[in-house]
């Protein structure tokens, strides 16, 4: 008989994954599909007591200088070493993707809580061996609806002026009348046509928005998606810049992606545009697109994550009423965990199956 699967929940989390899991792994027994190691025992270790207490929802870290008493690292040691499978990354870090697969000899899969977990594996530094015998899965598509929801947000509190509304409203001012931008018959770029980028030109489409957007591929064309064009294909992607009402950035954080949305493209753009990012904020270069905004060259800027993060309290950015500022918070909702989880149990029936498991990163890459 087989050693059964060691899964430590190695994050905190807001719900007990216990019967999601279990719910699963039933379902998957009464199939009859798949291989022999669908009936594999599997040992779901959940212990809230030996994890930080999270700050918020979907606090996947804890407070800072939290530490376990003498006895509780022992006993969360202990555990680690017999973990085959990990829930979340220790610490929501590199150091602690590192820490933990150096302490868990048996480990072969951590699924990771956030969707830049490909940006955690690079930070940890993994040597070959470990990457060889290791498979990290992002939550990549559990923040898709939030992020695109903010986004679309965001380009209609441009169309619609919010932040005149706002001036006029504080100053008790009931000025004339102007007309405003409608957002259908507007055409939007998104770079990146992941799990944010499909969501967000899915509602978009619906409300008569033109989208352009970008991939490694061409392939099949999302809904909602007018037409795609290939990622490296640098020519063609700034001639889309020259005629969009609005760029969106969903892309990850990596080399190639860093500092892409420069000066000189952003100079691309009509006056009239709105630049938005819930990607990574390296990808836009902060200082470009102040002086860009400062020179009136832009509508206005959209940003849950800017470089640097945070946003220092003196930055001028926050001084600006044609930017909209999250501190890298619009990818949380309050059932953000029970979707991680039902994403982990899917990806735990396909790893028991044999099964290519969603979300795989790769540390090339960086996502």
């Amino acid at each position: 008989m087989s050693r059964p699967l060691q899964v430590l929940v190695a994050a905190p989390l807001s719900c007990d994954p216990t019967p999601v899991v279990e719910a699963a792994l039933a379902a998957a027994s009464t199939t009859g599909e798949g291989a022999d190691g669908d009936d594999r025992e599997v040992v779901l270790h959940h212990r809230p007591d030996l994890l930080p207490p999270q700050r918020w929802v979907a606090d996947h870290r804890g407070p800072d200088g939290w530490r376990r008493s003498d006895d509780a690292e022992r006993e969360w040691q202990a555990l680690l070493a017999e973990a085959d499978v990990l829930l979340g990354v220790p610490g929501d870090g590199p150091a602690g993707l590192a820490d933990a697969v150096a302490r868990a000899p048996r480990l072969t899969w951590v699924q990771g809580t956030a969707a830049g977990a490909g940006e955690q594996l690079v930070g940890a530094g993994l040597p070959a061996a470990d990457l060889e015998r290791l498979t990290v899965t992002s939550a990549a598509g559990v923040h898709a609806r939030p992020l695109a929801e903010f986004a679309l947000f965001g380009l209609l509190a441009m169309a619609k002026d919010a932040d005149r509304l706002r001036a006029h409203q504080a100053s008790h001012r009931w000025a004339p009348r102007w007309p405003l931008r409608p957002l259908a018959g507007q055409r939007v770029l998104v770079l990146g046509l992941g799990g944010i980028g499909r969501e967000l030109a899915r509602m978009l489409g619906a409300l008569g928005v033109e989208v352009v957007g970008t991939r490694r591929s061409t392939g099949s064309v999302p809904e909602g998606v007018a037409r795609v064009v290939q990622d490296d294909d640098g020519d063609a992607v700034e001639a889309e810049l020259a005629g969009a009402d609005a760029v969106v950035s969903c892309l990850p954080g990596t080399g190639s992606t860093r500092g892409w949305l420069d000066a000189r493209r952003l100079a691309l753009l009509p006056p009239h545009a709105v630049v938005v990012n819930v990607g990574r904020g390296t990808v836009v270069d902060t200082g470009a697109l102040l002086a860009a905004l400062e020179a009136g060259a832009l509508r206005g800027a959209v940003l849950d994550v800017t470089d640097p993060e945070p946003l220092p309290a003196d930055h001028p950015l926050w001084d600006r009423t044609d930017v909209v500022i999250s501190p890298h918070t619009a990818a949380l909702a309050v059932d953000e965990d029970d979707s991680i989880v039902a994403l982990f149990a899917d990806n735990l029936v396909r790893h028991l199956r044999g099964e290519p498991l969603l979300n795989t990163v790769s540390a090339d890459r960086g996502y």
